[in-house]
């Protein structure tokens, strides 16, 4: 299934420039970037579970915020994409 993560992580102190990394280091491992605090993932529910387990550990819940969107396996007719970035499939094999 396609999951959309955004976050906004407060960094005004260091301490929040901290959570930024490690939360963006989290979503690295999970998915593509496609925006600064957006990533696109391709994963199942265990993977999700994870995910969502790993970030709610760094976030701090009265300063940050997290979203995550399920488009669930049936995304190509839910995302449309205009502008400079390419765009990929998820799904699709990646050479590297």
């Amino acid at each position: 299934m396609l999951v959309l993560i955004t976050y906004d992580v407060n960094t005004e102190g260091n301490e929040g420039k901290t959570r930024l990394r490690k939360v963006a280091k989290i979503c690295v491992n999970y998915g593509q970037r496609v925006q600064n605090s957006v990533f696109e993932c391709s994963l199942d529910a265990s993977q999700l579970c994870m995910v969502k387990n790993k970030l709610l550990k760094v976030i701090n819940t009265k300063t940050d915020s997290l979203r995550i969107y399920n488009l669930g396996n049936n995304y190509k007719s839910k995302i449309e994409h205009f502008g400079a970035k390419p765009t990929y499939m998820p799904d699709d094999t990646l050479i590297f």
